[in-house]
């Protein structure tokens, strides 16, 4: 098992859903304010969703500013994404008053991926931008041990060039509407966050710890495909250690080290992630969803859960608008 088979496999189970929404080419001076992720949400009618944007420059150069950091500074291939949804400013040249984002995105949305033109007539920039919209739920499972702003360079891999080149092919057929290509589109979008997280993996320094650093150790990675592969699975710390290879004593040491905490405890509250997640979108009975995420009783499962979110999964479940309610 590799970091890729349980950074994968964490991508399909949080359930992205995400889309390319701004083709634009801007010149010089301009400058765009992105609203944050609630903003967001709620101009994509993304519901409650974590939504995280990202920026392709395809050719050209820009900036990004970021609150209480330092400037970006961007160059032909960057990708840049935002992975906790801050409110940022993309621009290019000197000063201009920025373009809100909040009023300014809903009628690019209307106007489809036709080429936007935007700016001074100066130097030029062409963007392709997108977003990804996770279950509340669990996208803190990796969202939370990623930084503000990652970016990396497409261009540097073939991989990354040849994602360039659909997404480009794919904008052009969407315009000129050709069948499929908004699904195309968005499968593409999801391909580009992936990349950019293997990427930040691959690029941790040896001694970081955390869940990306656990899922890019050979050991820990694959406990961590295991339980999530097979959550109800009645695990014990001698099972997994005899799975993945290695003592009881070792696994838990290296599991300690990069997640803080040992492996049945990150267990119980993935499982119990996943319940807050049927809670909130299933009409399931508490005892199905207690069932369901790997608890052999409905008691069990309440006792749980309120220890992890300060409520009943039945008052949870109605304060958080569930379709059992």
């Amino acid at each position: 098992m590799t970091e890729v088979d349980a950074l994968s496999q964490l991508l399909q189970i949080i359930r992205l859903n995400s889309a390319i929404f701004l083709n634009a080419e801007f010149s010089e001076p301009w400058c765009f304010l992105e609203p944050d992720s609630a903003g967001l949400a709620r101009i994509f009618s993304a519901g409650s969703a974590h939504v995280i944007i990202y920026h392709l420059l395809c050719e050209g150069r820009a900036y990004v500013d970021l609150e209480n950091s330092e400037r970006i500074e961007l160059t032909t291939g960057d990708l840049v994404t935002f992975p906790h949804g801050d409110s940022h400013i993309l621009g290019g040249g000197g000063y201009v008053k920025p373009v809100d984002g909040i009023e300014a995105i809903p009628a690019v949305l209307k106007r489809g991926l036709g080429l936007l033109e935007l700016g001074g007539g100066g130097n030029r920039s062409r963007f392709i931008c997108g977003f990804l919209a996770c279950d509340p739920q669990l996208s803190p499972a990796f969202v939370g041990g990623l930084p503000r702003v990652i970016k990396v360079n497409i261009r540097e891999e073939p991989s990354g060039q040849w994602l360039e080149n659909s997404l480009k092919v794919s904008v052009n057929e969407t315009v000129s509407r050709e069948a499929g290509g908004t699904a195309l589109l968005a499968k593409l979008s999801e391909a580009l966050f992936a990349e950019t997280l293997r990427r930040y993996v691959r690029a941790l320094p040896p001694g970081e710890t955390g869940w990306f650093a656990g899922a890019r150790d050979a050991e820990v990675g694959k406990a961590l495909t295991l339980l999530h592969g097979r959550h109800t699975h009645p695990w014990t710390v001698a099972d997994l250690a005899r799975e993945v290879g290695v003592s009881r004593t070792v696994l838990a040491e290296r599991f300690r080290h990069f997640l803080g905490e040992p492996p049945m405890a990150y267990l119980t509250r993935w499982r119990l992630r996943l319940g807050a997640r049927s809670l909130a979108v299933t009409a399931q009975s508490v005892a199905q969803v207690a069932a369901e995420v790997g608890y052999e009783s409905e008691a069990a499962f309440n006792r749980a859960f309120k220890r992890e979110y300060g409520l009943p999964p039945a008052r949870y479940r109605k304060e958080k608008g569930g379709a059992g309610r």
